[in-house]
């Protein structure tokens, strides 16, 4: 994960990017990434059919 950090509590997920950070320009050159979780990933042990994606961007 670049950027992206996740914790559960009880059955609350939380995400956290910090907006101020940046990753480098998309592949297409018209958005400068923010934070991604490089693809679905599983949320934690507790629920292991439940799957998160996150992509954090702005327009350059």
């Amino acid at each position: 994960m670049k950027n992206v950090k996740m914790s559960v509590d009880g059955d609350i997920l939380t995400i956290k990017v910090n907006l101020t950070e940046e990753n480098g320009p998309s592949s297409s050159g018209k958005t400068m990434m923010i934070g991604s979780s490089m693809g679905n990933k599983p949320d934690s042990r507790k629920f292991p059919d439940i799957r998160v994606g996150v992509n954090v961007y702005k327009k350059i």
